[in-house]
């Protein structure tokens, strides 16, 4: 296993530890023309980016940044009353014990009345996987506790088909570099048909993110995804849930 700390370093949030808040960007599934739901994305207390609150981690706070981020989520998600479900971004190599790391979780989402079941655990592959036997046994004992889990920008990241061949999320999101412009590039066309074929026979829906065109969407559609996210539905809001634009 890789060099972790110990499990006072999740415990142990001061007051003054990474002020943070939250925005949110819906996920819509459009064959039911609904909110599937919605991703919390850190940001600053008054609304500053997420780099500028990621380029604040290093090795010594990662626990507790990634620990504090998981608890803002619930409360915001609670106080907007979130529809659907709520899904949390977390760091895997913020994670010592996975039954001790979510123990605030589960204590904010009992504090403020949020429902277990409607919380989805997204691990981005954009964060180097130190042990992905680590990362499995983190998504398996959140798999038990009946969450779902969701592996984000896929295509982009370090584990990949790794990843999915010892474990498989109920929700893969597409990299929204694989999704840029793919009306008119054959080349990704023709990776995205393969991951989806994939995802089908594995039973893991697909997430189109990072959806900007009518014409982007369009394409994805005709490919058989019903969930997307992105600027052509909806821009984060800050401390808010924005308004969604349906496509006709």
């Amino acid at each position: 296993m890789s060099d972790l700390p110990s499990c006072s370093s999740c415990r142990d949030l001061g007051e003054d530890d990474f002020a943070l808040s939250m925005a949110f960007q819906p996920i819509i599934d459009v064959s039911q023309g609904q909110v599937f739901a919605h991703e919390a994305l850190v940001r600053g207390i008054a609304g500053e980016s997420a780099a500028s609150q990621l380029e604040r981690v290093d090795a010594d706070n990662r626990y507790r940044f990634d620990q504090r981020c998981r608890i803002k989520a619930v409360e915001w998600g609670a106080r907007l009353n979130v529809p659907a479900r709520l899904s949390i971004n977390f760091m895997p190599n913020a994670v010592y014990r996975p039954e001790t790391c979510i123990r605030a979780t589960l204590e904010a989402a009992k504090r403020v009345n949020f429902p277990l079941e409607r919380i989805i655990f997204e691990v981005t592959e954009q964060e180097q996987v130190l042990d992905l036997d680590h990362l499995c046994g983190i998504l398996h004992a959140y798999r038990a506790r009946g969450f779902l889990t969701a592996i984000d920008d896929f295509g982009a990241g370090f584990a990949g088909l790794n990843l999915l061949a010892d474990f498989q999320p109920d929700l893969l999101k597409l990299d929204m570099a694989l999704v840029r412009g793919i009306d008119c590039d054959n080349v990704r066309q023709v990776l995205v048909e393969g991951t989806l074929g994939m995802c089908r026979r594995l039973g893991i829906t697909v997430i189109a993110e990072g959806v900007e065109t009518r014409a982007e969407y369009d394409t994805l559609r005709e490919m058989g995804i019903d969930l997307f996210q992105g600027y052509l539905f909806a821009r984060p809001q800050f401390q808010g849930l924005p308004e969604i634009a349906y496509p006709a």
